[in-house]
């Protein structure tokens, strides 16, 4: 009698950097993310500069995004589809008061990796995937000092996202590797983290190299 084949293991939920708001000293920032890089799997950094100039946030990309394109790791940038498509990011992720995906679609082409914010709601997620986007972003699940928040989902959105549809879940938020657990657990396909790595004890390769770490064990 023919063996039943495996069943193949589900995804392992992978890490997406964000870099600070602000980023000071350009090259020492260059410095901590080919650290970050070296310290294990990233699937994506997104260059989140908020409020800076357009120039600021060109010369930020030109600097980074040879250092993550190299290691096969995708560069989505927050806000601004123009810019994404003039500096030739990867991507770009949309709040709900940007650029809607399927205009950033027409803009950026078929390739373009597109992200939407959610915050707690699964109607707007359905929407964002409706209108041709890659993956849904929700939260903040934590609190969080990188932004001001007023969504704080409960983590089961998470499953509950995971279990009913197919464009995968980005959680966001206030994620430490001391809380990131739960929502892995809970079905994130994506923890998108930033002062929890940039701002770890240990320096930002430790951080990567501990969140990998809880992802195979908790994946």
């Amino acid at each position: 009698m023919a063996k039943t084949p495996p069943v193949p293991a589900a995804p392992l939920c992978r890490l997406y950097l964000i870099t600070p708001p602000a980023i000071a000293d350009l090259e020492a920032f260059a410095g901590l993310l080919e650290d970050a890089l070296d310290g294990g799997d990233v699937a994506a950094i997104q260059i989140r500069l908020k409020p800076a100039p357009d120039d600021v946030i060109a010369e930020a990309v030109r600097r980074l995004m040879p250092l993550a394109q190299s290691r096969d790791v995708a560069v989505i940038l927050n806000d601004r589809p123009d810019l994404a498509l003039s500096l030739g990011c990867d991507g770009v992720h949309l709040g709900q008061g940007d650029m809607d995906a399927a205009q950033a679609r027409r803009l950026l082409g078929a390739d373009a990796m597109i992200g939407v914010t959610c915050h707690d709601s699964r109607h707007l997620a359905m929407e964002a995937s409706e209108a041709g986007a890659d993956y849904v972003a929700f939260g903040a699940f934590f609190d969080t000092a990188t932004k001001d928040t007023t969504h704080r989902p409960d983590p089961e959105l998470l499953s509950i996202w995971q279990e009913t549809m197919t464009v995968p879940s980005v959680a966001i938020g206030g994620i430490t590797v001391d809380n990131a657990p739960v929502l892995i657990s809970a079905g994130a396909d994506f923890l998108a983290v930033s002062a929890g790595v940039w701002g770890h004890a240990d320096g930002p390769a430790a951080a990567v190299r501990a969140f990998n770490a809880l992802f195979a064990e908790v994946g």
